[in-house]
């Protein structure tokens, strides 16, 4: 059996989801680059990596940017080592109903939650091909296979992603690389209770939890566990798969 990947890269890791998924394959024993829009927040997270005894490099970059992701790989390999693991994790959402929203809401969602997928994915590609490994895992939405009042754009934009995801898991699988998707649900973190600021959104918030057959919300460490299963050797042969983290809220096929 070949070694476990030993380098992962992991978008808008500076908070939230992402972090925790940082600490998480950093705890199954991965060297982790730690990318966020917030310079501050992915240093602050390589050194509980490194705290922790892990090896981690922590740093700006853009994901709406091909160059600065083209960029954020050279550093993170040339800190690091090669990279095997990309977790495509860096996101942003805006709650509006389509009709009162406009094309430069719609343009900054795409630009994030859908071009900067095919960003990262594009800068850390060609290198896993070359190696003839890899592993892809791009934390997506529920909002992307059931839909999500006020959500539409971004609906769409995860919709996308998990269909990028299985055609490019075909293209790919002959370079034994894997290309999986994490469909969260509605989960604690600091950009949900963003979104759900005020009585209202405190109102939805609590109609979401009695809605969830496991009567809570997920947490960060919910969705990592299901991220760190598809970049582990466990999951050698799974790929074109999307996995919701959602407990039990959306069970559709």
């Amino acid at each position: 059996m070949t070694s476990p990947p030993a380098v992962a890269l992991v978008t808008g890791a500076g908070r939230g989801i992402g972090r925790a998924i940082a600490l998480r394959l950093a705890a199954d024993g991965v060297a982790v680059g730690v990318t966020d829009l917030d310079g501050g927040s992915a240093a602050a997270v390589a050194a509980e990596v490194g705290a922790a005894g892990g090896r981690a490099a922590g740093l700006a970059a853009d994901v709406t940017d091909l160059d600065a992701m083209r960029a954020a790989v050279r550093t993170v390999e040339d800190a690091l080592g090669p990279l095997a693991i990309l977790v495509n994790n860096a996101g942003w959402d805006h709650l509006r109903p389509f009709a009162e929203s406009d094309p430069a809401l719609w343009d900054r969602l795409i630009a994030v939650n859908l071009k900067g997928v095919l960003n990262a994915t594009r800068a850390a590609l060609d290198g896993m091909i070359a190696r003839g490994r890899g592993r892809i895992v791009t934390v997506a939405s529920d909002a992307g296979r059931v839909g999500s009042t006020g959500e539409s754009v971004y609906s769409a934009c995860k919709a996308g992603v998990i269909g990028f995801s299985k055609a490019l898991a075909r293209e790919v699988a002959r370079h034994a690389i894997t290309v999986n998707v994490v469909c969260p649900g509605p989960a604690n973190t600091t950009l949900l209770r963003e979104l759900m600021a005020g009585e209202r959104g405190a109102s939805i918030l609590e109609g979401l939890r009695r809605a969830i057959p496991m009567r809570r919300l997920a947490e960060p460490e919910d969705v990592a566990g299901a991220v760190a299963y598809f970049a582990s050797e466990a999951a050698a042969y799974v790929t074109g798969q999307v996995l919701s983290v959602s407990g039990g809220l959306t069970m559709v096929g």
